[in-house]
């Protein structure tokens, strides 16, 4: 919640936006590829219920992740979501000074904060695209969060830039949870042994439609993923969430996912362009995510008038470093994407300009 010290809610998510009276909205709050998970993986998936009296063993999708980013299965930590890492970080390392890169996804800090530690914000700015500066970031910082693809301006950092944030002595936290809707993965460090302290986070549930379940991975040194395997819970990742993890880690799916990063990256082409048609609406570019991060005035009137027209958008003043005048827009295919674009010209208008 937010407090007079501090006015971001950290724990706002998208998904706050299409609940309850949200459930009938059209959804662009939420960055979860539509139309997922697909028909093949969902029966994968339940397929696997006929384990369900077995405890869970996840040897082979930690050895099918390692492989994916030719790396051995003592580098991997599957989790029960990105946001369980974020967790096990926070609780697990023995740090004394923690800088989180805002804007950015914020469990994070939440999580910083709920283990009794006190962050330090390194806030990018509009004016410079919300690119990194490494010499920004404190240098007795001993841990670093970073998101890439940011979420939520949508801006790629070169992998060159985030890895000068490694030092000896530091742990260098690299969200790649939104790097498979970046075609050809271009600037990942997941599966980099020489850059010290490397943590990097990946999602399953983004790309593939699998929030509900709950199912991510960590790459790093053994010894960081072997300190924060001994804070997890015993049996913490279900059997149809490491099926899902060994099967989306596959051939298939690793086709599929290259095939929709590029369809996400038509799409947003497409939106980004009639987004540049409406007076007032200042996108940040070059947006590289399955969303994008949009500037117009009095935008909290314009999302509450969207949502009359029957569309959900995520606002952006819960994130550190955004305020008020800030929306982040999932995006879309054509079809919804025109059918948003008309509300959204129609809000503004509404609003006076």
């Amino acid at each position: 919640m937010p407090t007079e010290r501090d006015p971001h809610d950290l724990r706002h998510h998208g998904d706050a936006e299409v609940r309850d009276d949200g459930r009938t909205l059209v959804d662009l709050a939420v960055n979860v590829r539509a139309g997922t998970p697909p028909a093949w993986l969902r029966e994968v998936v339940a397929g696997s219920l006929d384990g369900l009296a077995a405890y869970p063993d996840g040897r082979a999708a930690r050895a099918a992740v390692a492989a994916r980013h030719g790396l051995t299965p003592d580098r991997v930590l599957l989790t029960a979501g990105a946001a369980e890492a974020f967790v096990l970080l926070a609780r697990a390392l023995k740090v004394r000074r923690p800088v989180v890169v805002h804007p950015q996804f914020t469990e994070p800090e939440a999580a910083l904060r709920d283990a009794g530690h006190s962050v330090d914000r390194v806030l990018l700015r509009a004016q410079d695209g919300f690119r990194l500066d490494p010499a920004a970031v404190p240098e007795d910082a001993d841990l670093v969060v970073i998101g890439n693809p940011t979420n939520p301006t949508s801006v790629l950092h070169p992998a060159g830039a985030v890895a000068r944030l490694a030092r000896p002595g530091r742990t260098l936290v690299v969200d790649e949870a939104f790097m498979d809707a970046v075609p050809g993965e271009r600037e990942a460090l997941a599966g980099r042994t020489d850059v010290p302290g490397l943590v990097v986070l990946r999602s399953l549930t983004k790309t593939w439609g699998l929030a509900g379940l709950r199912i991510g991975y960590l790459l790093a040194s053994p010894e960081t993923v072997a300190d924060l395997a001994r804070a997890q819970p015993l049996w913490p990742v279900s059997t149809p969430a490491l099926t899902a993890a060994q099967t989306c880690v596959g051939p298939r799916a690793l086709a599929e996912a290259a095939h929709a990063a590029h369809r996400v990256a038509a799409d947003r082409a497409h939106l980004v362009a009639g987004l540049s048609d409406i007076a007032g609406v200042r996108v940040v570019g070059p947006a590289e995510g399955p969303f994008v991060l949009v500037r117009l005035p009095h935008a909290a009137a314009v999302r509450g008038r969207l949502r009359d027209l029957g569309f959900a958008v995520r606002r952006g003043d819960t994130f550190p470093g955004l305020g008020e005048e800030w929306l982040r827009l999932a995006v879309r295919d054509r079809a919804t994407v025109d059918r948003f674009l008309a509300a959204l010209r129609r809000a503004v208008a509404d609003d006076g300009g």
